[in-house]
């Protein structure tokens, strides 16, 4: 706060007060922002999908020493291809994540894709360790604000159709307010902005965040908020950066690490543009073919350290919509967290949408309910599950799969063992 008043010579604490209270008064505003998708008939982004059946080696059966091999996609057997994991830190949840995407990507050709959103971020002496990870998958490491991502947020509307247009802004304002606890006198004063640098834009063209900035700017003169700090945040560190080629990062493979230095505003606003931007994408795609009980397959989205996401309600309900929903498009979400209780929220339980669930080594191993629900295992199934985790070591799993026995401990393919 001190910081805030420092550096705004023109932002008083009365400007504040009036801010938080403006944000009070929104939060009893029953006017709910919908995540539904927006149209954009102006997308001209292709997506090669591969529809032959994806087998993953997940491990190893203890007693047998028999490969397990998982069926991705195939819808016989799994109405998802979404993969939860759970398990505390150094238990190889991370190895056995990256195996999981080495074997995606090489199983189809290299027709899908993936994105790694790491949202606290990979340090310097971690890179050599993944950087066989990134030369097997030709993964591109983008070390945001260092490196911009290679994709304008705002690029999702429909920058042709006026009405689309609209309800595009709409959403990217009502992203950036939500996730950066913005008030609802900001919203409008940021959507105006918005709209103003798309006027200069020819169609198919996006304003920037500098630009946007600078309508912001033009319009509150020197009466700078949190809103302004925001985008001008955004804005310095050029977190975004539209690649001048036309290509897009759905087509390349993509380990994205956000840096603990940015502000959790910053970080959280930054990973749903991406995400939204992801989900609109796809969602204006075609869904793809299910041939011989196989779903054809564009992209992995995986998300670590989802038990942050998962903390507050208004992060859960974009994640919710996506499981629910870009599934048909060929699209995989993969969710990795320290622990079972973050799938499991009082209004959503996340690991039901996952039809295939990994439970590693966690701490709270005597919550059985909650880990008969992450599983999907009955009560029966459950003293089966309890006894194998009391033996359970690191590089080991208990799984929901069906190509292997319920509740019975395995050991897990991980990416470092090749």
């Amino acid at each position: 706060m001190d910081n805030l008043f420092s550096n705004n010579n023109n932002y008083t604490f009365f400007d504040f007060l009036i801010e938080h209270l403006d944000k009070g008064i929104s939060m009893l505003d029953t006017v709910t922002v919908s995540l539904d998708a927006v149209k954009n008939n102006s997308q001209n982004i292709e997506k090669t999908f591969f529809k032959e059946p994806i087998k993953i080696n997940v491990g190893k059966n203890t007693s047998t020493h028999e490969d397990i091999l998982l069926g991705f996609n195939n819808t016989n057997v799994y109405n998802n291809c979404h993969i939860a994991v759970a398990g505390s830190s150094g238990t190889g949840k991370t190895q056995f994540a990256l195996e999981l995407l080495n074997q995606i990507s090489s199983a189809s050709n290299h027709h899908v894709s993936f994105i790694y959103l790491d949202f606290k971020g990979l340090k310097d002496e971690d890179l050599k360790y993944f950087q066989p990870f990134f030369d097997k998958t030709k993964a591109s490491f983008i070390d945001a604000p260092n490196t911009p991502f290679p994709v304008n947020p705002l690029s999702f509307i429909d920058s042709i159709n006026e009405v689309n247009k609209q309800m595009g802004v709409d959403k990217f304002v009502d992203i950036i307010c939500k996730y950066s606890n913005i008030g609802i006198k900001q919203r409008g004063t940021l959507r105006d902005a918005t709209l103003e640098a798309f006027m200069s834009k020819k169609p198919g063209e996006y304003p920037s965040f500098p630009e946007i900035n600078e309508k912001l700017l033009e319009i509150v003169g020197d009466k700078r908020d949190t809103l302004t700090e925001i985008i001008d945040e955004l804005s310095r560190y050029n977190i975004f950066k539209e690649p001048k080629s036309g290509a897009n990062f759905l087509n390349q493979n993509i380990y994205l690490s956000l840096s603990g230095d940015l502000s959790n505003s910053v970080r959280f606003t930054s990973l749903f543009l991406i995400i939204n931007y992801i989900y609109n994408t796809f969602m204006n795609m075609d869904s793809t073919p299910t041939e011989n009980g196989y779903r054809g397959m564009r992209y992995v989205l995986l998300i670590d350290e989802a038990h942050v996401i998962f903390k507050e309600k208004k992060y859960q309900d974009i994640l919710e919509k996506i499981l629910r929903e870009i599934r048909s498009k060929g699209v995989s979400v993969m969710m990795l967290s320290q622990g079972i209780d973050e799938f499991n929220q009082s209004n959503f339980d996340f690991s039901s949408m996952c039809e295939m669930s990994f439970l590693l080594d966690v701490k709270d191993k005597t919550n059985t309910k909650a880990i008969n629900k992450f599983l999907g295992l009955s009560d029966k199934d459950g003293l089966k599950v309890a006894r194998s985790l009391e033996k359970i070591q690191k590089g080991q799993a208990i799984s929901n799969i069906k190509e292997f026995t319920k509740g019975e401990l395995f050991e897990l393919k991980q990416f470092y063992a090749g």
